[in-house]
């Protein structure tokens, strides 16, 4: 979105050529003609998202008129249905007009105020970080204060051009709008369901600062979810770094600096894909332990709960992640130079042993059990990302998405507790193992895993599952509830059991 200034310096044409192809355009016969009865629409601005809301309009059936402060040199850029005219008749006719040019360009549209009196104006701007600290009033808010016989709009703004071009799928259907008038709102909102978008009604136009906020931000969702991954990693690969480089390096004399890259960071990936899955299923044993302490659900768990609740989608496919990483790791092993070494050296002691034949019987078990349990639980948490998605959510009713999420969430989380006890089996009772007397790191891993597996096997008895099932379906342990009502001197106490 852009405003083209009156004296400007000549650009290439590479730089003027539109987001879609004039081909294109051309080519689609329902932008190249939109019959006389259809609805007129004007645009100030003709950058990037101009032309791009001008191609949706006139493929959705509206009339477009947009206008320029250089037509001639502007024209070419938009669909041939759409008319580029100077903007004073480009505001004339229509009763709704999007304003696509910044903030700083606003005054200059104030010779047009008689002209845009009581029409409705559409501010789609958005500001970069600083202008949104540096003014305490939104954009939309700042261009009502200099038409004030207009009613503004705002929307569109987190809609990107390029959306524009695509068409709107899956979350980028929400638009939000928000204006001081319903009956303007109710315009724009039906103009953006014939845009093919989902309105989303924000309030008054006090909502536009938050809605301008929107766009600035880099997945906040994801912010929380990521530090503590991270966190993670960071602590399971200094203790791993320390137990399998720095103690034989210390204690032995022996370089194992080369196990850096990948054999560290493979030891720590599996650490943190189980901690995090095991992370993703603790709130909900604390919400339920909570809920049968308090003997009720009408109590607001605390904020630190309410927002890790709300994350553990975000943590289960930072825990997949991992998990994949994990796995590709695994596959690089065996192509190290140091893998060959090794298995060079091994044969050669076997040959210097006179050992024919090297077989422990209970190492290809555990090997083979170890293994496909590791498989087994990757392919669980596969499916759980992939539900996970949108667009493969949105096809399951909440039974189906329960049970993927929950109860084969659960079942994954099982997988891989067995997987990590397998990869244990007698180590964690060898001293040999405890380097700097550090235990194990799996025996770490395990320690909330199995917190939360027993904890949900403990709900599975009847005595306490039947009592949660109550409570959630909204029975409460002190079933009195108590209305005050007026008397002539005083309140009097009623009490009603239900």
């Amino acid at each position: 979105m852009s405003h083209q200034p009156a004296v400007a310096t000549k650009m290439s044409r590479e730089m003027d050529k539109p987001l879609i192809s004039l081909h294109l355009v051309d080519s689609d016969t329902s932008l190249a003609k939109v019959p006389d009865e259809a609805p007129k629409v004007g645009i100030l601005g003709s950058g990037d998202f101009a032309r791009s809301l001008a191609t949706r309009l006139v493929s959705s059936g509206f009339k477009v008129v947009v206008g320029s402060r250089n037509p001639k040199r502007t024209a070419g850029l938009f669909p041939s249905a759409a008319q580029v005219t100077f903007q004073e008749e480009a505001v004339s006719s229509p009763e709704i007009i999007f304003v696509a040019v910044f903030r700083e360009h606003y005054s200059s549209l104030c010779s047009l105020s008689d002209q845009l009196t009581g029409k409705i104006l559409v501010d789609v701007s958005n500001p970069t970080e600083q202008e949104h600290l540096q003014h305490r009033e939104s954009n939309a808010e700042y261009l009502a204060s200099l038409f004030p016989t207009c009613t503004v709009v705002k929307a569109f703004n987190v809609i990107s051009a390029w959306t524009l071009q695509a068409g709107p799928r899956d979350g980028n259907r929400q638009v939000p709008i928000c204006s001081d008038q319903s009956e303007a709102k109710r315009a724009v909102s039906e103009m953006a369901i014939a845009m093919g978008f989902m309105p989303v009604d924000m309030g008054s136009l006090a909502s536009a600062r938050e809605m301008e906020a929107m766009p600035l931000r880099l997945l906040p969702a994801w912010k929380v979810p990521t530090l503590l991954a991270l966190g993670l990693f960071i602590c399971f690969y200094a203790y791993n770094f320390v137990r399998d480089v720095l103690q034989p390096y210390v204690q032995e004399s022996k370089n194992k600096f080369f196990k850096l890259p990948v054999s560290v960071v493979n030891t720590t990936l599996p650490c943190v894909a189980y901690v995090l899955l095991s992370l993703v299923y603790l709130p909900g044993v604390l919400a339920a332990t909570l809920q049968l302490r308090r003997g009720t659900k009408y109590h607001r768990f605390p904020d630190w709960l309410d927002h890790w609740l709300q994350h553990r989608k975000q943590i289960g496919l930072l825990s997949f992640f991992c998990a994949a990483l994990h796995a590709l790791y695994s596959f690089c092993l065996p192509l190290r130079r140091s893998h060959r070494y090794d298995l060079v050296n091994l044969a050669v002691k076997q040959v210097l042993a006179n050992k024919s034949h090297l077989w422990v019987e209970e190492e290809v078990w555990r090997m083979e059990i170890y293994l496909s349990l590791g498989v087994l639980a990757l392919g669980t948490l596969s499916l759980l990302a992939v539900t996970s998605l949108p667009s493969i959510a949105n096809s399951l009713n909440w039974r189906e998405f329960s049970f993927v999420q929950s109860s084969l969430g659960f079942v994954a989380l099982v997988l891989s507790t067995l997987h990590t006890l397998t990869y244990g089996w007698t180590r964690a009772f060898e001293e040999s193992r405890y380097k700097f007397y550090l235990p194990p790191t799996f025996t770490l891993t395990l320690l909330v895993p199995c917190v939360v597996i027993l904890a949900k096997a403990l709900f599975l008895l009847p005595c306490i599952s039947r009592r949660l099932a109550r409570i959630r379906r909204g029975w409460e342990r002190d079933g009195a509830i108590k209305f005050m009502l007026p008397t002539d001197n005083a309140l009097a106490e009623k009490t009603s059991h239900v």
